[in-house]
């Protein structure tokens, strides 16, 4: 079980899972040349992308952050991702020693399937919360963006992930930066869609920023390098470069969204490099 602490706060990686998806579409036009020394591909061009969840136990609450891709996937699907068999995400914090009862908050930082298909479960004929006893949080932004369809995205949104906890009213939307609990923050970084969130863990001494789909894999921590799902790449680089700035002078521990190897790192630069330090 890798775990970093934050002043009160522990933080651990529950990964729910790895699939394989196009290596290029998640390095946009990065030569495979460059990208390769860092993530190795299959004769498919595919390269291995975990399911990154983190529970964050503040000693009073227990945020969930992302829930993974869920269980709901046609067999083709899950042969194209080399995915043969997705667990149930209470399963998966069971053996890490997390009750899905005691779940207080779930946040996910973007609707897009692969970080909150997790989020309900089918029993008895209906859709329910995974998580009985929490409240989920999303940007009010990005429900709207899920709900346009647009054709460049639509695929990428499951309503059965989302709208029966807003109908329920168990989604809790917020309009910008927010706090879950002291010491839990929320910001949002756009790049990858508009409304996306990294979500901080800050205490006097040190931070933890879980990067989500900004910056999806360690490899990632160079600004320029971009995805090529992300609609705004300029955004995209605006965000990265001011967020990894503070990250090296202040010497946060970074989480990201896909990474299948690295939970936490550092991450260092001199101004025209950069790269992922002490990872775990």
């Amino acid at each position: 079980m890798k775990s970093v602490t934050v002043g009160d706060a522990r933080i651990t990686q529950v990964q729910c899972g790895i699939h394989w998806w196009d290596g290029g579409n998640f390095f946009g036009v990065v030569p495979k040349t460059l990208w390769s020394k860092f993530q190795k591909s299959d004769e498919l061009n595919r390269i291995a992308a975990g399911f990154n969840c983190y529970v964050i136990e503040t000693g009073s609450m227990t945020v969930l952050v992302e829930t993974g891709g869920g269980l709901r996937h046609e067999a083709v699907a899950l042969e194209r991702m080399n995915w043969p068999k997705p667990e149930f995400l209470p399963e998966v914090l069971a053996r890490h020693g997390f009750d899905a009862e005691k779940i207080d908050y779930v946040v996910n930082t973007h609707l897009h399937w692969d970080h909150c298909s997790g989020n309900t479960t089918d029993e008895g004929g209906k859709v329910l919360p995974t998580f009985p006893n929490a409240q989920y949080i999303t940007q009010r932004g990005e429900l709207e963006a899920a709900r346009e369809g647009h054709p460049r995205v639509a695929v990428s949104y499951r309503p059965v992930n989302f709208e029966p906890l807003v109908e329920s009213g168990r989604m809790h939307l917020v309009d910008g930066d927010s706090e879950v609990v002291p010491g839990v923050e929320l910001r949002v970084a756009p790049g990858h869609n508009r409304d996306m969130m990294v979500v901080q863990v800050r205490s006097p001494r040190e931070t933890w920023c879980m990067f989500a789909d900004l910056i999806p894999f360690a490899a990632h921590v160079t600004p320029t390098w971009v995805a090529a799902f992300d609609l705004f790449p300029l955004e995209t680089i605006a965000s990265k470069t001011e967020l990894l700035t503070r990250a090296a002078a202040e010497g946060w521990w970074c989480s990201f969204g896909h990474d299948p190897d690295v939970a936490f790192a550092r991450v260092e630069t001199d101004g025209r490099k950069w790269k992922a330090v002490q990872t775990v």
